[in-house]
């Protein structure tokens, strides 16, 4: 592991200082910037229905784990509303 840098300690500092709450509202927005970024990806690549986009979304947040992979892969083709 490469040692931490100055902004790194600088961050931890600052995560350090924040409340629970605060924490779990940075953790939110972290996700939510990540998820907002992958779906940018995925509508660039080319035209998507809502189903396929949060499909593929899932897949690429969640697709890494097998048991969720085949959760995820086992609704293709089912429309879930």
């Amino acid at each position: 592991m490469a040692p931490r840098t100055e902004v790194d300690a600088a961050y931890g500092a600052l995560v350090e200082a924040m409340s629970p709450a605060e924490r779990v509202r940075r953790a939110e927005e972290l996700f939510r910037w990540s998820r907002d970024c992958i779906v940018r990806q995925l509508a660039a690549a080319g035209p998507l229905s809502d189903v396929a986009l949060e499909r593929k979304l899932a897949l690429r947040l969640y697709g890494a784990d097998p048991r969720f992979r085949e959760l995820i892969e086992g609704l293709t083709g089912r429309d879930p509303r």
